[in-house]
């Protein structure tokens, strides 16, 4: 009868808003826990089939979610390894039991930003035991390809393997003014050198030495000079040999005119570069491109190198850590240089109020999130990763104070129907008395 449905009515009633004051609660109680997301109990009503005649009260039900997708304020912090995301993307973590566990199974979590510190092992960790997940460089500090549909590729961040490290030296830049009376006859043909420290894949540092000998002739000038570069890491042997012929024009003098390689070491034209095999592997030393004076020139000038400079550094102390926009986790050494050790991708899904709340603010992903996919901070629909910063949680609390009053209204109005009910049906009891 429609009285009893009155009754299952308000008790449906009292137990949805008793869903609502849940959540309500639990909002109020996270509004200072940083990446919280504020959850919130949705109703829909149930509808019984209706004789003619009559209505059966069907009541009401409830589903509760977390708006995952919305993004709380974002605040300012003193740690470099505090991370959050500038829109639209959640920052790969596993647990720390599972980084112990020594099995290999990391289960994939997300978080909407984190406080990370190196643990005792190195590994960058939360306080609550989430451990940060990202993509490790190789020893150039590239990043190599890795699946973007699966968390397979992805390893925990640890900062303490990468405690010290040197910087190979890879280019150098030879700038210098070799003087053009010395091409012309008559010159002595003394010979000129530049020496360059560079460093090798141990740090250690080593000298390239490179001669210029002018090219004497017997009459005129020649305007050109052979290049010699020897390695002393390997005892002065020659790693490569060139004729550099210098432009003599009034539209072009002193830029170089052609270089050609006399036996070893190759020349890219392109890029103006030699290239020669040092001890530690290939070196390219740009002097400049064909047409060009904005490196090595010949002018009526003294003997000057002007930008002599490289890559590379010495074994240096690891000083610290910090990830850019892109996710990049940098490491600072004291020698001055510094190298990507790691990239933390950013995961998307197509409902990310789908994802299935986990302790700690942590979210995995279910049927209904969709399939994950790991972005590049900052590219396609995802935000840039930013350092120095916390996410604030996303209750409002003037909000949820409003909606505890209106739950308790409800709850009340509810709990009045059931008292209604029960009154109707002691009279009902009483016809009979």
């Amino acid at each position: 009868m429609s009285i009893s449905s009155s009754l299952n009515a308000g008790v449906s009633g009292l137990n949805v808003n008793s869903s609502k004051l849940a959540t309500i609660s639990d909002n109020i109680a996270n509004s200072g826990t940083y990446g919280y997301k504020r959850a919130d109990a949705d109703f829909s009503s149930l509808v019984l089939t209706q004789r003619q005649g009559a209505y059966s009260a069907g009541g009401v039900r409830v589903s509760s979610f977390r708006e995952v997708d919305s993004q709380g304020t974002l605040v300012s912090t003193s740690n470099a390894t505090d991370l959050s995301v500038g829109g639209r993307g959640m920052i790969p973590v596993t647990s720390a039991a599972a980084v112990g566990g020594g099995d290999g199974s990391l289960p994939l979590m997300m978080v909407s930003t984190g406080s990370f510190q190196p643990d005792a092992e190195g590994y960058l960790t939360t306080s609550s035991g989430l451990v940060l997940l990202g993509w490790p460089g190789d020893t150039d500090g590239n990043i190599p390809t890795q699946p973007r549909d699966s968390s397979a590729g992805l390893e925990p961040v640890i900062v303490n393997r990468n405690q010290f490290a040197a910087s190979p030296t890879t280019e150098m830049t030879f700038g210098a003014n070799l003087p053009a009376e010395a091409t012309g006859a008559g010159a002595a043909g003394t010979d000129l050198e530049i020496s360059v420290e560079y460093f090798d894949n141990v740090g250690a540092s080593q000298t390239l030495v490179a001669t210029f000998t002018p090219v004497v002739p017997a009459t005129g000038q020649s305007n050109t000079w052979s290049l010699e570069v020897t390695d002393q890491a390997s005892g002065g042997t020659v790693v490569g040999t060139y004729d550099i012929v210098f432009d003599s024009s009034t539209a072009n003098g002193g830029a170089i005119l052609s270089v050609t390689p006399t036996g070893t070491g190759t020349y890219d034209p392109a890029t103006g570069a030699l290239t020669v095999a040092a001890v530690r592997g290939d070196i390219d030393i740009t002097i400049g491109e064909p047409g060009s004076a904005a490196v090595l020139t010949q002018l009526s000038a003294e003997f000057a190198p002007t930008a002599v400079t490289k890559n590379g550094a010495p074994v240096g102390n690891l000083t610290g850590v910090e990830v850019d926009e892109n996710g990049m986790v940098m490491a600072a050494y004291d020698t001055g240089f510094t190298r990507v050790i790691y990239q933390v991708p950013l995961v998307d899904v197509p409902n990310l109020n789908g994802l299935t709340a986990l302790d700690n603010q942590a979210f995995a992903v279910s049927a209904e999130s969709g399939p994950l996919y790991l972005w590049d901070a900052g590219e396609g629909p995802v935000g840039a990763t930013i350092g120095y910063s916390r996410e604030e949680s996303t209750t409002d609390i003037a909000g949820e104070l409003t909606q505890l009053i209106q739950t308790q209204r409800a709850y009340s109005s509810n709990a009045r129907v059931i008292q209604t009910v029960d009154e109707m049906l002691q009279e009902t009891t009483n016809i009979i008395r």
